[in-house]
């Protein structure tokens, strides 16, 4: 496993969840952490505290990284304030539960501007830094729904399931050069974005309980530290889906 002390990782949508559970799990390893935020501020902030605690450098920028210009602008702040990015986990997005007839094309077209354009735009931000030192971590946060259709809806798992091919497409190409790129595909994590959803029962897990956030972020602690490992999801599900 590769020593991650000092690695600088930006963690999207870090502010609750299953981001900040990874963000703090990374701090723990050793990586100096930023903080991706859209709305929730203070959580970010709460966030970067706890990173702070382990005794590692943590910073917490804003951006909407559906927007190219924003990305671009938030990748600029973490290089300023804690270094080029060497780590990048793309966590961000949203679920909206709705029933198909009630899906418009405003709501496809923001799930996946939101949970898949989002992917591909801060990868490309972070790349050029990443070839450039020839290392780089790249661990994109989809979901069982890419696998086993949602309990959200079909533009969901559409969007989830394009950052698993976004996953090996990337894999493929960067594998000489030091940068591994893999998936976690978790199902049911106990978070509001779960808990919220009238659909998620634990019974549908064949562990018989919501997951847990840490046991989504010790895999990716695990996937940053693994030369070795690229192209590959990892299911955190409980049993839902088996490959």
């Amino acid at each position: 496993m590769d020593d991650l002390t000092g690695k600088v990782a930006l963690v999207t949508g870090g502010s609750r969840g299953i981001g900040r559970g990874v963000a703090v799990a990374l701090a723990r390893a050793g990586c100096d952490v930023a903080v991706n935020y859209h709305q929730r501020g203070e959580e970010a902030e709460a966030a970067a505290h706890q990173i702070r605690q382990t005794g590692r450098r943590a910073a917490v920028v804003q951006a909407n990284v559906a927007l190219r210009a924003e990305v671009e602008r938030m990748t600029q702040q973490v290089a300023g304030h804690l270094g080029a990015i060497e780590i990048l986990v793309n966590n961000a997005g949203i679920a909206r539960v709705q029933r198909i007839e009630e899906i418009q094309e405003e709501d496809w077209n923001e799930i996946i501007a939101v949970n898949l354009t989002s992917c591909f735009l801060v990868t490309q931000a972070v790349l050029p830094a990443m070839r450039e030192r020839q290392w780089g971590r790249i661990i994109n946060v989809s979901s069982v729904a890419a696998q086993a259709g949602s309990i959200v809806g079909p533009h969901y798992a559409a969007s989830k399931a394009g950052m698993l091919g976004l996953t090996r497409g990337y894999a493929k190409l960067l594998a000489k050069e030091g940068i591994t790129v893999n998936a976690i595909a978790p199902a049911l994590i106990e978070t509001d974005m779960v808990t919220a959803n009238p659909n998620a029962r634990p019974e549908l897990i064949p562990v018989g309980r919501f997951g847990r956030v840490d046991e989504v972020a010790d895999v990716a602690v695990m996937l940053a530290g693994n030369p070795y490992l690229t192209g590959q999801t990892i299911n955190v599900n409980g049993g839902w889906y088996m490959s």
